[in-house]
């Protein structure tokens, strides 16, 4: 394995400053892209998805929790599956319980979804340990509706916003990964955001997801201006 070169203090110094000038830029682009993530329409959801999980029988709204926002996790699992994807369950591991209470904080729910029948869900989530609320669509349309089941005799080969046919066969659906957020507003519910592919392979801290969200980490400095204040006067700032 090739190592990096071996420099003295100086020299190191000098192309860490260097490095540096090149990581601020990112940070204010990753800045600039998320505010336009918050700048998203939205796009009411219609449809009256039922999932089965801890609860029984739930509807998408009851997925919040009550809480605004949701945040939910397309885990791969097809139900003539006994396990849920490797690299899927390899990132939820990685998830510790105080993430909820940060993301519950910013009025953010996080969930998983699966199509995979309940009992599999279940079992499959007793067996890792696994803390978070995980629900079955089983049966429903919601899978293909937000783009992680294709199925090509369906004509649904469309995945990451575009034509992937290459995914699945005839005859065959297949299961991608992604991440989907709704905001909550009155009686209505709201699909604000999806990324898929390695659009998600990132996130996993507090923050990093709630800049995928809506109305983002909820503090004075973000943009767009003056979103928050309803939100903001019962959360407090947990890192600055």
């Amino acid at each position: 394995m090739a190592l990096p070169e071996i420099v003295s203090r100086e020299e190191w110094l000098a192309a860490r400053k260097a490095l540096l000038v090149r990581e601020k830029e990112a940070t204010r682009a990753r800045d600039a892209l998320n505010a336009d993530r918050r700048r998203l329409p939205m796009v009411r959801v219609e449809t009256e998805y039922v999932f089965e999980g801890p609860e029984g029988k739930a509807s998408l709204a009851e997925l919040f929790h009550g809480k605004r926002q949701l945040m939910l996790q397309h885990v791969m699992f097809h139900p003539d599956w006994e396990k849920a994807c490797p690299s899927c369950t390899a990132g939820i591991d990685e998830f510790a319980p105080g993430l909820l209470k940060h993301l519950h904080a910013r009025e953010t729910e996080y969930v998983l979804v699966s199509r995979a029948p309940y009992d599999k869900l279940k079992a499959y989530a007793e067996e890792h340990g696994w803390f978070l609320n995980w629900y079955s669509s089983y049966g429903t349309d919601f899978n293909r509706d937000f783009g992680v089941t294709l199925d090509a005799d369906a004509g649904l080969v469309e995945y990451n916003y575009g034509s992937r046919p290459e995914l699945v066969g005839a005859g065959e659906t297949s299961e991608q990964p992604g991440v989907s957020v709704f905001l909550k507003e009155g009686d209505g519910l709201f699909h604000t955001y999806s990324a898929f592919a390695r659009g998600v392979d990132h996130i996993g801290g507090a923050y990093s997801l709630l800049d995928l969200t809506a109305l983002g980490r909820q503090e004075a400095w973000e943009e767009p201006k003056g979103r928050y204040e309803r939100a903001r006067t019962a959360v407090p700032d947990f890192a600055q």
